[in-house]
């Protein structure tokens, strides 16, 4: 299906990605590093914690030539990491109070867990001049479970880069731009949805699609726990399993599995669509394929609907919260990730990846 633009101005669109769902889109184009330079020029942008997101982001907004500085707790490990990555204690780099104090955009850009435990101490903090900003919908949409109710007389917006922190700094060096939603949460100047769009150009956007914080946190813990990474760990070991219970070598089970997906078909759909991926293989594997894809969907649709749900009602915000904010929660993960590292697959990848040829010496 090719989606049909409906309206256009210069920088926004009106585009029907499905019939009858007209979305607003926003580009880069309309907001040139001259542009953005001007409408932020009397604004310091505070970035409140340095993990993936503020790492990626804070780098961007510097390169961009903008008034960053970062607040993180002295002397911690992210503290040690941004001075690695040229922050200048006193200059550009401050505990988290003063950053905040000194900025007039307040990019709260700490863990969810983190985010919630320090509310109480930045809330006072955010006077009616300064604007607040989120990635995640997750701290204001359940603030029944997090605690972080936004004061009244500011604005507050959100851009959600859709990747890692890592992956919008990558990105933004190799001349590209990851895609990224934005929302309105509260806007008392009359400018919220103007900021939202600047700012979110100058993170290193490439465009930006409207949603409200509901629905990116709803889709975000939704599209992590499905799709992008707990369906896709469960999808590969099971069909990983079976292969190995029916005498098939680790080498033969993790190429079946993993190797063609990542390697060759996966980057096909995200090239050019499942029609062309289907196109390029063998009329064999298109016809078993397509017959399996119905099984699997009705399969698994159930399971996402429960998923869904348990996202929408707050149990995974529950969940979530009550793990990392456990003192040794840190300590958990490494012990459930050495696990996930230690399974067979995982060990049949490392080696399987040395063969390839960019990986030859």
């Amino acid at each position: 299906m090719t989606s049909a633009i409906v309206q256009q101005t210069r920088g926004v669109k009106r585009i029907e990605f499905a019939p009858g769902t007209p979305e607003t889109v926003y580009e880069r184009a309309d907001w040139p590093r001259e542009k953005l330079l001007e409408f932020f020029k009397n604004d310091t942008f505070a970035v409140i914690g340095y993990g993936s997101q503020g790492y990626g982001q804070g780098l961007n907004l510097r390169d961009n030539g903008l008034n960053v500085i970062v607040g993180v707790r002295k002397d911690g490990a992210s503290w040690k990491a941004a001075i690695e990555d040229g922050w200048v204690p006193g200059k550009t780099l401050f505990d988290v109070n003063e950053a905040i104090e000194k900025g007039t955009y307040v990019m709260n850009l700490l863990s969810d867990a983190a985010q919630s435990e320090t509310w109480p101490a930045i809330k006072p903090l955010l006077t009616k001049e300064k604007t607040l900003y989120f990635s995640h919908g997750f701290s204001p949409v359940f603030k029944d479970l997090t605690h972080v109710d936004i004061p009244k007389d500011i604005d507050v917006i959100l851009v959600a880069p859709k990747g890692s922190g890592r992956t919008v700094r990558s990105l933004f060096k190799e001349g590209r731009g990851i895609n990224s939603s934005f929302a309105v949460i509260q806007d008392v100047s009359g400018k919220a949805e103007e900021k939202a769009v600047a700012l979110g150009v100058a993170i290193g956007s490439g465009y930006l699609y409207q949603t409200t914080a509901e629905r990116e946190v709803y889709s975000d813990l939704y599209g992590e726990r499905g799709c992008l990474m707990g369906a896709l760990q469960g999808m590969f070991l099971a069909q990983y399993e079976i292969l190995r219970e029916n005498g098939h070598s680790p080498s033969e089970a993790f190429n079946e599995t993993v190797e063609e997906a990542t390697q060759s078909l996966y980057p096909l759909v995200g090239a050019n669509g499942m029609d062309y991926m289907y196109a390029a293989c063998s009329t064999t594997a298109r016809r078993g394929a397509i017959d399996w894809s119905s099984r699997f969907k009705d399969t698994l649709k159930p399971v996402f609907a429960d998923l869904y749900d348990s996202v929408k009602t707050g149990k995974e915000t529950k969940r979530s919260l009550e793990y990392n904010s456990q003192p040794n929660y840190r300590e958990l993960y490494e012990k459930e990730l050495e696990e996930i590292n230690n399974q067979e697959i995982w060990q049949v990848g490392k080696e399987v990846r040395k063969l390839r040829p960019e990986n030859q010496d």
